[in-house]
């Protein structure tokens, strides 16, 4: 044999992982070969290959006769819509994908090269944890690959896609990067899995109520994406990379678009229901003036009173941040809190400018609230918009009261332009609670307190509830025609993209976690 066919055989017994057999297993769960998600995920044709030959060092519990094709994790570079990214793929087949010293010496090196040369990396996660029989090794690789992660934070853009188990210390890298996508059904997440839960609390849990797509998506926060299958999970990874800029010296990719930035929405004039207190579907606004009605959401099905993502408004990326009246009267929670703070300070890395939507009656209410440190949560929304350094644009369509109009970026909280629909309420509170402190003695000392009381909200509505006091003090730059929202905004982000703002030197600041 040749010293080429030799290259080649070695190649290719790698290239098939733990064998036909377990990669035919994989497919029967509904689940890629990782060396199929690569080539689904970058460019056909695309992918280079990095440390294919690299092996583990381990001679204990006879690992020194046990062969790891690619050392259960395939790395490498390619290309998405022609744009360069790092990636790395855990191999199930392989020693069920699971890391020790050289497994995180791959990703280590994925993720130094992402930083030097300014590429996002995307990790695919599908690993049975650490490699017990190299002990404390692999615990070191888990540590390094943490730290990694740290320090690329805010340079470079880090995606997680979770395609199988991702149990213990795995976890928490993941939980470093920017975003991360599940795949209902077949990927799970946790730091104790259900039988220790089970032996150490006496509770039962499947592996996919404790820790599966949808409890990572509904209800810890965890997850930002879910999708049906893998396929649909990496069609969502190569949309979002398109939203994002490579590194944090660039700004996203623009594209052309053929939705005239001039378009009139005249269904915006009757958009807002008569009664202040009835609820509309805000998404119905943020869809008609992005391009083409293309609205990319992040954490679709957490804390729904709020909903952030990206769009773009002639061709350029935005992130938009909106109250969902729909949803707990659009409130701001300790969960709203968190998800448009961490949104925030994501756009605000990687140069994305933000739009913000304002209907906002002010933050929910309530003992739970409170004990949770709803103030403390809320203070990271404040943080993250007064840090944030990018494009601020404001558009109030209907309530901001209190401390969730400042909460939700108004001038105070560094707003560049702030716009406002006749049809904004912009108070301290409410009519209803206004009235009754502010009139309270003309109320009660009335021949019929509830006709007074009734009167008493109209007259602050019409004098105190309306954009204009707001706009004399030039908190609001302009009141608008909601039919002429697109083309404003549009104008707006386009005067804007020149911005300049230097912060005072420190290290960093301390925010409210």
């Amino acid at each position: 044999m040749s010293k080429i066919d030799e290259l080649i055989t070695r190649k290719q017994i790698i290239e098939h992982g733990g064998g036909p057999e377990k990669i035919e297993k994989q497919h029967n769960k509904g689940k890629m070969f990782a060396r199929e998600r690569i080539n689904y995920l970058l460019d056909e044709g695309s992918f280079v290959e990095i440390d294919a030959f690299v092996k583990h060092r381990c001679s204990n519990f006879n690992m020194a006769n046990l062969e790891a094709p690619a050392e259960g994790v395939i790395t490498g570079y390619g290309t998405i819509d022609g744009r360069l990214v790092y990636v790395y793929s855990q191999d199930f087949t392989v020693i069920g994908g699971s890391l020790g010293e050289m497994h995180a010496k791959k990703i280590c090196k994925i993720l130094d090269m992402a930083v030097k040369m300014g590429a996002p990396v995307i990790g695919i996660n599908d690993s049975g944890g650490a490699r017990i029989q190299e002990g404390v090794d692999a615990l070191s690789g888990y540590g390094q690959i943490f730290y990694r992660n740290t320090r690329a934070s805010g340079v470079v853009p880090q995606i997680s896609a979770i395609m199988g188990p991702c149990a213990g210390g795995a976890v928490y890298s993941p939980a470093l990067t920017d975003f991360i996508f599940m795949v209902d059904k077949t990927s799970q997440m946790f730091i104790t899995g259900p039988q220790v839960i089970k032996s150490v609390t006496g509770e039962e849990v499947s592996s996919d109520a404790l820790g599966g797509a949808k409890t990572h998506n509904t209800t810890s926060g965890v997850a930002h994406f879910m999708a049906k299958d893998e396929k649909e999970c990496l069609d969502q990874i190569r949309k979002l990379v398109s939203f994002l800029p490579s590194n944090n010296m660039e700004n996203p990719p623009e594209y052309t678009t053929k939705d005239d930035l001039n378009r009139i929405i005249p269904e915006f004039d009757e958009i807002m229901p008569d009664n202040a207190n009835k609820p509309y579907d805000m998404k119905e606004i943020i869809t008609k003036i992005a391009d083409d009605g293309d609205f990319f959401e992040v954490q679709q099905y957490y804390a729904e009173n709020i909903i952030t993502g990206f769009a773009r408004i002639n061709g350029r990326s935005i992130g938009i941040i909106a109250n969902q009246p729909n949803v707990l009267a659009g409130c701001l929670d300790i969960n709203a809190s968190d998800k448009a703070a961490r949104f925030i300070r994501t756009c605000d890395a990687f140069n994305v400018p933000l739009l913000n939507i304002v209907d906002v009656p002010g933050f929910l209410p309530g003992t739970n609230q409170e004990y949770g440190g709803i103030i403390r949560h809320g203070a990271k929304m404040l943080y993250a918009y007064s840090e944030a350094s990018v494009p601020k644009v404001t558009m109030i369509v209907r309530k901001a009261y209190g401390g969730a109009y400042l909460a939700m970026c108004s001038k105070d909280l560094g707003a560049d332009i702030v716009y406002a629909w006749p049809t904004a309420e912009i108070a301290v509170m409410g009519p209803e609670g206004a009235a009754n402190i502010i009139f309270k003695k003309e109320i009660e000392s009335s021949i019929n307190p509830e006709d007074e009381r009734e009167a008493k909200i109209k007259e602050y509505r019409q004098e105190f509830a309306t954009p204009y006091i707001a706009a004399q003090r030039g908190y609001v730059d302009d009141v608008i025609i909601p039919s002429e929202s697109r083309q404003r905004l549009a104008a707006a982000f386009e005067m804007l993209q020149s911005k300049r703002d230097s912060s005072l030197p420190k290290k960093h600041g301390n925010l409210p976690v």
